[in-house]
């Protein structure tokens, strides 16, 4: 392929210019077809292949959230970056795994490096048929820094605190405040290797670096943290810190039994 096809929407016809304009501009494209709606978007992306798409939210008819969600349903969905003048719906963009959250008026910069994010979003796509073995999909959370959504993933996460109705994200390179409750996160991303270990974290499973046990009360030490693990939690802990341990055996292999010494 000689660069991404992508398609941008949007309802206005200055604003759907700049952007198919500023896309082109980008020596990783190959192709930038337009649409200035969701249904028109519809009929591109039903016959055409389209590796992302670039979309408002606010249109009359189907809008950028509507398509979205669309999209979450073809077995090859594109990516998608939402390019918008509102930042109101960063959360819902977290749902439906959006790759970036682009505000207006923005600099062509700003849209590159969408395109980054979409060419990474790419190379790290797991075939359907491996889903089950190699586990959940990675996901991307928006987060407001100095005025700007920017999105993390996932697999940076080491810990979570709860703050109420909000959750602080502590990754290596810092902390940030999002309004999901903890309960939310903590269902959502089991199968990702998170596990509950208090009533005010949850942590990744594959950053715990040392497990510390003092009078009989546990606390795991993620980076320079150590957070207590209460008692109610004690018990799951261990049995997932043992079977993420315990090795996996080959498939096909034939266990010999044990036979008792004469």
């Amino acid at each position: 392929m000689s660069g991404l096809r992508v398609l941008a929407v949007d309802d206005e016809a200055p604003a759907r210019a700049e952007l198919a304009y500023v896309l082109k501009q980008d020596d990783r494209i190959g192709e930038v077809r337009t649409a200035q709606n969701g249904t028109e978007a519809l009929k591109v992306l039903q016959t055409e292949p389209i590796d992302a798409v670039f979309l408002d939210i606010r249109m009359p008819g189907i809008d950028g959230m509507d398509l979205a969600k669309v999209l979450k349903r073809f077995t090859e969905a594109p990516a998608i970056v939402f390019v918008t003048a509102f930042d109101d719906h960063a959360v819902s963009a977290f749902d439906l795994r959006a790759v970036d959250y682009v505000l207006k008026p923005y600099r062509p910069e700003r849209l590159h490096e969408a395109v980054t994010r979409v060419i990474e979003s790419r190379a790290q796509r797991i075939p359907a048929a491996d889903a089950a073995s190699a586990g959940a999909e990675d996901e991307t959370i928006p987060v407001e820094l100095a005025g700007v959504t920017r999105f993390i993933k996932r697999s940076d996460i080491r810990y979570v605190e709860a703050h109420g109705d909000y959750a602080r994200l502590v990754t290596r390179d810092g902390r940030h405040l999002v309004r999901i409750p903890l309960a939310v996160l903590e269902e959502r991303w089991a199968d990702a290797g998170f596990v509950r270990i208090h009533r005010r974290w949850l942590v990744s499973l594959a950053t715990i670096d040392e497990v510390r046990v003092d009078a009989g009360r546990m606390s795991v030490r993620v980076g320079d943290a150590l957070l207590e693990v209460s008692r109610r939690h004690t018990r799951e802990l261990r049995d997932r810190l043992v079977r993420s341990a315990r090795p996996r055996r080959p498939e096909g292999a034939v266990v010999a039994p044990v036979r008792p010494k004469p």
